[in-house]
């Protein structure tokens, strides 16, 4: 894996693409406002759907799984940061949270 950097949430440009890589279920009770939702073990399957020139910044719900996705994607030559804290730390930071199950979101 290559080096990448991670973040915190207050380091995350404002139009930046966010790229949930938490598993379905936990996507569909809450996610970042905006995200876009790729599981880990899709992402090489996937791949094509990233433009290699947009920074990403990787999210999952504590930081262990977008660490993953940011080194590989970056040993690919793509520009990725994972977000420290994960979902908990948006969650933290009052960020805004979507659900796609229509219930309050909830990333814990």
């Amino acid at each position: 894996m290559s080096d990448f950097e991670t973040v915190s949430v207050d380091q995350i440009p404002a139009d930046a693409l966010i790229l949930d890589v938490r598993e379905e279920y936990e996507w569909v009770e809450g996610h970042a406002a905006g995200a876009i939702h790729i599981p880990l073990a899709d992402l090489p399957l996937r791949l094509e759907e990233l433009d290699p020139d947009t920074d990403a910044y990787i999210i999952c719900r504590t930081g262990g799984r977008s660490a993953q996705a940011a080194g590989w994607l970056v040993s690919q030559g793509y520009s990725a940061f994972n977000i420290a804290g994960g979902s908990g730390a948006w969650l933290e930071a009052g960020l805004k949270l979507e659900s796609e199950n229509g219930q309050e979101p909830n990333v814990r």
